[in-house]
């Protein structure tokens, strides 16, 4: 696996892809066995990734123990993103959740704990909680910088003006967005403002659930198929994605899952990939070796854009190139 500098505020350097721990328990009902578990985590290390995303949420804190527990002989070989904001708890109390400093403070500390560490590389909220000022936040995460608990801080599921807000007050490096080729609204402003600010950008569900590995139409099982009670539907968009991943596919000897996250590496950004089984992890890993072409990338991109809307659509009749 190559390494890249995450982002160009920092001269960390990072592995294209990171693990996603979202499905590393079974406190939720839904996840890795726990003899999938160490399997997955090595075989994501021994590929030359050291690059691990969690969140405090995740199968309800199992996830960052499961994490806590495989490095821990190892800590400094692995950078560590984790987020805080749900709670670890099923039903927190108003005062543990958010992205307040008080919820900040105990989430940060549990977290310690639980991924038996004393500093966590890459610490956010989980998402915009709606309440709490920009100001707040910002002041909250610089002062775990300078506790040393946390190295760098970022933002997951924010909008773009209050992530700016936040970059412009704060050293922030990194942003978590969910990208992928069914889902590419940050393209209006998100992925904008990310390299304006030399942010580190990393991409949650680049297959989409599973959906873009085409599985689901073959009548498999998946996240999808588990949490949505309405069934699996493709509309016309979808289906023109899938069906041209399965055409490239077969053109670059891939699997059309593998093709999905071969062009979520062109972005420059840095795909978070997911696994219940060691085989999965094995699949997706098998991506990097995916030589998509100018022509195929390009495809993709046309097939999958999103309109930007106002106000871009009518700066593109304005503005003047020199």
């Amino acid at each position: 696996m190559k390494y890249k500098l995450f982002g160009t505020n920092t001269g960390l350097p990072v592995s294209e892809f990171a693990l996603g721990a979202a499905s590393l328990g079974s406190n939720k009902g839904y996840g890795a066995s726990a003899t999938d578990i160490p399997q997955i985590l090595s075989a994501f290390a021994d590929a030359g990734g050291n690059f691990i995303d969690v969140a405090d949420q995740y199968q309800l804190g199992e996830a960052e123990e499961v994490v806590g527990r495989f490095i821990a002989s190892k800590r400094h070989d692995f950078v560590i993103c984790t987020k805080y904001t749900r709670s670890s708890e099923t039903t927190p109390s108003p005062a543990n959740e958010g992205n307040h400093r008080k919820a900040m403070r105990g989430a940060v500390e549990a977290s310690l704990k639980r991924l038996k560490t004393d500093y966590i590389d890459i610490y956010m909220p989980h998402y915009d909680d709606g309440r709490t000022p920009v100001e707040e936040i910002a002041r909250g995460l610089e002062d775990l910088v300078k506790t040393g608990k946390v190295l760098y801080t970022g933002l997951a599921n924010f909008p773009a003006w209050k992530a700016a807000a936040i970059a412009s007050t704060i050293p922030l490096a990194a942003l978590q967005i969910e990208y992928n080729l069914a889902q590419r609204a940050a393209d209006r402003e998100l992925m904008s403002m990310a390299e304006y600010f030399g942010l580190g950008t990393m991409l949650y569900s680049p297959l989409a659930g599973g959906l873009l590995t085409g599985k689901y139409r073959h009548g498999d099982k998946g996240r999808l198929t588990l949490t949505k009670t309405d069934g699996y539907q493709e509309d016309m968009t979808t289906k023109t994605i899938i069906d041209q991943l399965e055409i490239i596919a077969a053109e670059v000897d891939a699997t059309p899952g593998q093709v999905a996250l071969a062009w979520a590496l062109s972005k420059n950004c840095f795909p978070i990939i997911g696994a219940r089984s060691l085989g999965q992890i094995q699949e997706s890993l098998k991506a990097l070796s995916v030589c998509l072409s100018t022509e195929q990338t390009t495809t993709l991109d046309r097939i999958s854009a999103v309109t930007l809307g106002y106000p871009h659509d009518l700066l593109k009749t304005v503005q003047r190139a020199y």
